[in-house]
């Protein structure tokens, strides 16, 4: 055993999970502080990455400050004033500083709380842009600066040197942070071994994890600032290697066992019901349809039980070869369950499967928490004895009391709102069953591989012949009448319309006034010779499936809707998607919402209704759907507006969090790190051996409370 694992695991470990309120100057009233920035354990503090840096190793004397420029001078307080305006309503904190070289002043606007936070004879650091003022003398001066009190005791930790910016909470503050960081990197940092390989640490050029801890919040002097704010720097580098690594090989090690464990089913896919439904089709599948479908039906051939991810963009009929390999399942004596992550998109689903089953001679079911007692007792009833051969539902289909007879094959849509937990939950209510993913949220390929990487990856790449890219328009307020005028013109040709309403707030009461309101105004005002229907989250089921097949005959001509109708529905004569307020939508529930129209041969439009000014990241959304109709490539951008965490909601996915690592910044490391994982439980899946153990050591640390999940597949 090497000197680093034998250290590991015969000399006292690292206190990774020590509660912080045990370390020196933090207490369990600062403990409450730190926990609302996520920090908990001397791991969490350690790893609180900076989200920025400042060099204040060139600290300007006010004699030498350049106007125009951002500087930093350290200074001592001399006067503090206070100054009201009373024309214009507005009081300023003006502090005059000085060092040994002149005079300068400081300004704060409607902040007078700072006059008690400055004291005449304090040291100040103030950083900012400088002016030249000439009223009532000539004299240099700062508006709005960041300012940072300084001690001489701790002078050494905020000046002189690169020193790290954290994110703050009300009653902690950065320099508070960084002078209890510097006592923390003393006291533990040089203790933290090196546990990953040292092929890896040698092949990659990585610096060891102690020196990384400590550089990651006080860098040499030497570092480039430009690289430390990239996230670039060494130690960067080596931090967001670990966290990728231990992710990949926490995922290589469940699909290891996924494919290497006992025997699933083999599923003979060579049957008469997928035939006889495509003879109900009024159209062929895709070529890329039917190539994802060969590589499922290999899957399912197989004695091994499947795992794969179906990825494709809206309208690329996903759920179809979903629906193929249900009744290949059911064609072998199986039950198949498919879970939706909302009630609206289950019973989506269920209203467009149901017929097909039906015709087949087959039953369906659907299965909500929402649903009565009774009603809800006799279809959990049905599934145990099964009387059903395919489950429809939400989470409510892994609640302890739903027993399958038979399951076979769990089909899990957008899983992406699910946890892995959750995914594991229902295959547990089967024998080894086979499992099928299906989202229509295009995934960029480095998420992919991180919130999917224990799965086999499947592209439906292309959409349906004769379907053209929807045109996309923005417009605002004052233009409404245009696009009104553009509708009716689309009236005349015989299309129909969706008029999406704007998402108010998270309140399905809100969403239905707004619904209700914007409809009475197209009926009156607008539109008053047009067929208007209405369509929201409130209707019982019954009154949805009327309004849709109403709309889908052609009985209304357009349909006001909330975002019920963000899936589920394929009218071809609907051309037109007006979405009102749509900076208020995110950039993926607009691209969903859109993929509603162009499922015709008719050209098809999106007219985007936004109120003036929009934000920079509202703009951002919009540019970006009305450039492009490649749902992977606004999935790139969606990625970059909003990072990992808030893209897919990571912290509910069940992986761990990535708190250095940064998907769109580190591609190629995340793909060496894969590389390496797989490689390395290739060759010891059970982390048996002795250059092992310090993995499964960290992955027991990262995976908190899911090596189970890991290692029994």
């Amino acid at each position: 055993m090497s000197e680093k694992v034998q250290h590991i695991f015969d000399a006292t470990p690292f206190p990774w999970d020590q509660p912080i309120q045990y370390l020196k100057g933090i207490g369990p009233k600062r403990a409450v502080l730190f926990s609302k920035l996520g920090i908990e354990t001397l791991e969490d503090l350690l790893f609180f990455a900076p989200f920025r840096y400042e060099d204040r190793t060139a600290l300007k004397k006010i004699a030498h400050l350049q106007p125009g420029e951002e500087q930093t001078i350290l200074a001592e307080i001399k006067a503090v004033a206070l100054i009201e305006t009373p024309r214009r309503r507005m009081k300023i904190i003006d502090i005059a500083v000085m060092d040994e070289t002149g005079l300068l002043h400081a300004k704060w606007f409607n902040q007078p709380y700072l006059k008690d936070l400055f004291k005449r004879g304090e040291k100040v650091m103030l950083s900012g842009k400088v002016k030249s003022n000439h009223y009532g003398g000539y004299h240099l001066e700062m508006e709005s600066p960041q300012y940072e009190k300084v001690d001489e005791e701790d002078i050494q930790v905020h000046m002189g040197r690169i020193v790290p910016v954290y994110h703050e909470t009300k009653g902690l503050t950065s320099r508070q942070i960084r002078s209890l960081m510097k006592h923390v990197l003393i006291q533990y940092a040089s203790k933290a071994s090196d546990v990953l390989p040292p092929a890896l640490i040698q092949r990659y050029s990585l610096i060891s994890l102690s020196r990384a801890i400590s550089e990651l919040h006080f860098p040499a002097p030497e570092s480039p600032l430009t690289q430390l704010n990239a996230g670039l720097s060494l130690a960067h580098r080596r931090l967001s290697f670990d966290e990728l690594f231990l992710l990949q090989s926490g995922l290589a090690l469940r699909k290891k066992k996924v494919s290497t464990k006992q025997m699933g089913i083999a599923f003979n896919t060579s049957g008469s019901l997928p035939d006889r439904l495509r003879d109900l089709l009024p159209f062929q599948l895709t070529q890329a349809q039917e190539k994802v479908l060969a590589e499922i039906k290999q899957d399912m051939a197989s004695d091994r039980p499947m795992n794969r991810l179906v990825q494709g963009d809206v309208g690329s009929g996903k759920t179809l070869v979903a629906l193929i390999s249900i009744l290949i399942a059911i064609e072998n004596g199986y039950q198949a369950a498919l879970m939706a992550p909302t009630e609206i998109l289950a019973e989506q689903h269920f209203l467009s499967i149901r017929d097909y089953l039906e015709t087949l001679g087959k039953k369906v079911t659907f299965l909500t928490s929402e649903m009565r007692k009774k009603a809800k007792e006799e279809v959990v009833q049905g599934i145990g004895t099964g009387q059903y051969d395919l489950i429809i539902g939400t989470h409510a289909l892994i609640q302890e009391g739903v027993q399958f007879k038979r399951l076979g094959l769990v089909v899990v849509d957008e899983q992406h709102k699910f946890g892995v937990l959750q995914r594991a939950k229902l295959t547990g209510k089967g024998y080894r069953p086979d499992v099928l993913i299906m989202t229509a949220t295009p995934i960029p390929r480095t998420l992919a591989l991180t919130l999917y990487g224990d799965l086999n990856i499947s592209i439906i790449d292309a959409l349906p012949p004769g379907r053209s890219p929807i045109k996309t328009f923005l417009f605002y307020g004052k233009q409404r009448e245009r696009a009104y005028s553009f509708i009716e013109k689309e009236f005349v040709k015989g299309r129909q319309v969706y008029v999406v309403c704007p998402l108010i707030e998270e309140s399905e009461k809100s969403d239905l006034k707004a619904a209700l309101e914007l409809s009475a105004t197209l009926q009156k005002e607008v539109f008053p010779h047009r067929r208007i229907g209405l369509l929201h989250g409130r209707l019982k089921r019954e009154e949805k499936e009327a309004i849709m097949r109403e709309f889908k005959e052609g009985r209304i001509d357009l349909l006001v809707a909330t975002t019920v109708i963000e899936v589920g529905i394929d009218v071809p004569n609907a051309t037109i998607m007006l979405i009102e307020q749509a900076e208020r939508f995110g950039l993926a529930q607009l691209h969903q919402l859109r993929g509603r129209v162009g499922r015709g041969s008719e050209q098809s439009f999106c007219l985007l209704a936004a109120e003036y000014p929009l934000s920079e990241e509202a703009k951002r959304r919009l540019d970006a759907m009305v450039k492009s109709n490649d749902g992977f490539k606004i999935a790139e951008i969606d990625l970059e507006i909003r990072g990992p965490g808030e893209f897919f909601g990571t912290r509910q996915s069940g992986i761990p969090e990535l708190k250095i690592a940064n998907l769109m910044r580190d591609t190629s490391l995340l793909e060496a790190a894969r590389k390496e994982a797989f490689a390395w439980i290739d060759r010891d899946p059970n982390l048996t051996e002795p250059e092992s153990r310090p993995i499964r050591f960290l992955l027991e640390r990262k995976w908190k409370g899911k090596i189970e999940w890991l290692t029994t597949g």
